[in-house]
């Protein structure tokens, strides 16, 4: 029998009754109360795919029509797809380690029943405490300015249906919707909300793609880009921010029955997503051209039709049920830091989650920037937390003849060998370390930079008109 071959088995059977335990507990609920089984208790291949999908592509998708302005049309197209698949192989990086991690403990009869496993704590079982503050740090950074964003965007997209309160007065009465977030127990009840989630989205993409087309080019349009080094990889690394969804990869997995089958998961919701951002952002940035540098929004730009309003108030809710995924990791670690993440009752749990709520509210206030926070949290957060990190754990995980021996998962079968896969994940780090981090750091923090000394912090309309930024002045 070969190595692959028996690795498989000991992983399936490693798994076996954590998977029966789990199975038994929905059947009780679908015996209970079916229709309650089939939207809130998700654990299946497709469920993963659908939260994978669903998450990695929300309101960045209204973003990326700015991206392309700032960098041009094929930078932009040729970027999307090389951060997209590099995305895909830490994401299987990801959850290899997980895998991996997971097959260990339970080697130890250490049961996760009621335990939620996380990104940090894989990298503290397979690399160390150091290792685990790393992880903690940058995951928790992100989660908590990836939920702010969704906050932003929120405020954003509403003020172009109704202007009558100003932006950062839309953001009080959003963070307080979203605040609902806290009795969402786990990634398990996303069921039925990825699925909407994903259709919007689809929605929405295809609204822009088609409205765009229909609209045609703007007078006296112009494509510039790329025009300036700072402009480009600012747009680069937005790109690098959008196929970043990783930070929630380890809840997800643990969210399924059988998490071994998460391989490829993340690979096939990225050609999806393909199918939502290529088309969008290339029509988007065909018809308007270099007005998008002033409008990091598209939908301040697309014609006001009953098209575009829905497309904004599904696009809100989208964004309302990515803020519940980006924030539902940082309630497990609060939980676990106080103490409270065995608790069965939901109400006791909401109530304990509500402090992570309150600074995600207040740093949503502070920095409105539609866009440049994108670049941003790219540069600084998901260059190391999606990227650099995953790919570094890998490479050390295995770095011995042993554990490369008794790897539970063997390399993939297009990349046979550990060399080779070696050489690709310091490509990573290293590409990653001086594209993303270095040039993409200095860009973006040089344009979030403008946009404070322009705006100044808790700007009350950011990118307004100037009759309704007067007005609401």
């Amino acid at each position: 029998m070969s190595n692959q071959k028996q690795g498989e088995e000991a992983m399936v059977s490693t798994f076996n009754d954590t998977e029966h335990e789990e199975k038994e507990e929905v059947s009780k609920d679908e015996s209970g109360f079916r229709l309650k089984s089939i939207l809130w208790h998700g654990g299946s291949v497709y469920d993963a795919w659908f939260s994978c999908a669903s998450n990695q592509v929300a309101q960045v998708l209204l973003t990326l029509p700015y991206s392309f302005s700032q960098m041009g049309m094929l930078s932009g197209i040729i970027l999307q797809i090389f951060y997209g698949f590099l995305g895909s192989w830490t994401a299987y990086l990801i959850s290899v380690l997980y895998v991996e991690y997971r097959s260990r403990k339970e080697k130890e009869n250490v049961n996760f029943k009621n335990h939620v496993i996380q990104w940090f704590e894989v990298l503290d079982g397979l690399l160390g405490p150091t290792w685990k503050a790393v992880g903690l740090a940058f995951n928790c950074t992100f989660l908590l300015f990836g939920s702010v964003i969704q906050l932003i965007a929120c405020a954003s997209n509403i003020y172009y249906i109704d202007d009558k309160f100003d932006k950062r007065t839309w953001t009080y009465i959003f963070g307080a919707c979203c605040a609902t977030t806290v009795f969402i127990p786990s990634f398990h009840n996303y069921r039925i909300w990825s699925f909407l989630g994903l259709g919007m989205t689809t929605y929405t993409a295809w609204y822009m793609t088609i409205a765009s087309l229909v609209h045609g080019q703007v007078d006296g349009v112009t494509h510039s880009g790329p025009a300036k080094a700072v402009l480009y990889f600012t747009g680069a690394t937005n790109i690098l921010y959008t196929f970043g969804g990783h930070a929630v990869t380890v809840e997800i997995m643990h969210a399924m029955w059988k998490p071994q089958r998460f391989k490829y998961i993340y690979l096939l919701a990225t050609l999806y997503v393909f199918t939502l951002t290529l088309p969008s952002a290339a029509a988007t940035y065909w018809a308007f051209g270099d007005q998008l540098l002033t409008h990091s929004n598209a939908f301040s730009l697309l014609p006001r039709t009953g098209w575009r309003d829905a497309a904004v108030i599904l696009m809100l809710i989208h964004q309302f049920i990515t803020f519940g995924f980006a924030c539902t990791p940082l309630y497990f670690v609060w939980e676990k830091v106080i103490g409270m993440h065995d608790t069965k009752s939901i109400l006791l749990r909401a109530l304990c989650r509500l402090p992570v709520v309150i600074p995600i509210w207040f740093f949503a206030i502070i920095f409105p920037f539609f866009g440049p926070i994108n670049s941003a949290v790219g540069a600084l957060l998901v260059t190391f937390t999606v990227y650099i990190i995953p790919a570094l754990a890998h490479m050390l995980t295995y770095r011995s003849a042993s554990a490369r021996q008794n790897a539970v998962e063997k390399p993939p079968v297009f990349l046979p060998s550990w060399t080779a896969m070696y050489v690709l994940n310091a490509f990573i780090v290293v590409w990653v370390l001086v594209v993303g981090f270095g040039l993409g750091g200095w860009a973006s923090m040089s344009n979030f930079i403008k946009q404070v000394d322009t705006f100044g912090l808790f700007a009350k309309c950011y990118q307004c008109p100037p009759s309704a930024a007067a007005k609401h002045h």
